[in-house]
């Protein structure tokens, strides 16, 4: 369940702005600022990151939890502000970080990174991880989000880190079979390549999760590629199905042979 309209109607309650003018903001029509709020409809991905970032909140709480009009009185953006317009800011060298780091972008972060993936300032203020590795180039880590890749307790699961190492778009060197991060427009894609189509610039992906089926996408289609180099987890891996499969057996003669001796 979406709370994106009852907050777009708390944030107006508290700003003082009326439908009509809370619409201007974003470019909207007056009646959708309305269909929004009764939950006749909801706004267009790119008018949520919009007002999330006008108003300094994050996508994920928009969506996932009704806030109170207290709970956005503590947010500085909807404080009063002084008159006279702020100094600007002197400018920032970027932080050094020492050997061995990878940004790491959250899983209810992942729009805003789509957005902002390509702004230095932005990806250095994400937080950084040192995980053991001899990568070379520029690295990324991206928290997994579902079960799509996840086939019978093996593979990647929900909420599992993976590091991954960038590929050239320019020259990409993809090989069918292994696992890659695809920036799009509209999501992060963690997916399995198959096939490369119509002179390789057509990717054939698949999930490990067949729930998920196959899909294609378009070379061009793709802000970013991330190849999938590691994966640090919290859970403990299962037994492969033929190791499960062997154990079954060795119990069952185990049995068989203790019968045999009473």
């Amino acid at each position: 369940m979406s709370f994106v309209g009852k907050n777009i109607r708390k944030i107006r309650t508290v700003k003082k702005l009326s439908q009509a003018a809370f619409a201007e903001l974003f470019g909207l029509a007056r009646p959708s600022v309305g269909a929004y709020e009764e939950g006749r409809s909801e706004p267009k991905m790119e008018t949520l990151i919009q007002i999330a970032q006008h108003f300094g909140l994050s996508v994920d709480l928009l969506l996932t939890k009704e806030l109170t009009v207290n709970e956005l009185y503590h947010f500085d953006i909807f404080q009063e502000q002084l008159q006279q317009p702020a100094p600007a800011p002197s400018p920032v060298a970027p932080a050094e970080h020492p050997q061995n780091v990878t940004p790491l972008v959250y899983r209810n972060r992942a729009l805003e990174y789509i957005v902002h993936h390509h702004d230095p300032a932005f990806v250095d203020a994400l937080p950084w991880l040192q995980l053991p590795h001899q990568l070379t180039g520029p690295t990324r880590a991206f928290e997994v989000s579902g079960a799509d890749m996840l086939l019978h307790r093996q593979g990647l699961r929900h909420q599992d880190i993976v590091l991954c190492s960038r590929v050239d778009k320019a020259q990409p060197r993809l090989k069918t079979g292994n696992v890659y991060v695809f920036v799009t427009p509209g999501k992060l894609l963690i997916r399995r390549l198959i096939e490369r189509l119509e002179n390789d610039q057509l990717l054939k992906l698949r999930a490990d999760n067949p729930d998920y089926g196959s899909q294609e996408l378009a070379l061009s289609q793709a802000l970013e590629i991330w190849e999938v180099r590691g994966v640090f987890t919290t859970h403990l891996r299962a037994p492969a199905l033929l190791d499960e499969r062997v154990a079954e057996l060795e119990r069952k003669v185990e049995e068989l042979f203790e019968r045999g001796l009473s």
